[in-house]
């Protein structure tokens, strides 16, 4: 492993670690005993909707795996997408699976919109 590729390698390991811990917040927030239907709701649009993430999360993280795709289909080309396929199929689930399910289950709990 070169000196960039492990560079490289340690910022993702630190950036997921951030990711982890930013998300273990929300997940201590979804798991507090006082956490109603209308609060819930209006965390699950949130991750759907943040307006920082044109989205939410889920098209972020779909953009990120559609990246993996991108670049494993020009560094194994002629392998006719045995990594790519499964990694845009990945994608097409965070965006289209998920966050249809996460709005009908958001809907389900408060079907007035946010808490504001």
């Amino acid at each position: 492993m070169t000196g960039r590729t492990r560079t490289r390698l340690d910022r993702v390991r630190a950036s997921v670690g951030i990711a982890q811990f930013a998300l273990q917040q929300i997940e201590d927030d979804l798991s507090a005993d006082d956490v109603d239907g209308t609060e819930l709701a209006a965390i699950l649009r949130e991750l759907q909707e943040d307006v920082d993430i044109p989205g939410g999360l889920d098209p972020m993280l779909a953009q990120l795996v559609t990246a993996a795709a991108r670049r494993a289909e020009q560094t194994k080309p002629d392998r006719d997408g045995d990594a790519s396929c499964p990694l845009r199929e990945a994608a097409a689930l965070l965006t289209g699976n998920a966050g249809q399910r996460m709005n009908r289950a958001a809907r389900a709990l408060h079907p007035q919109g946010d808490l504001t």
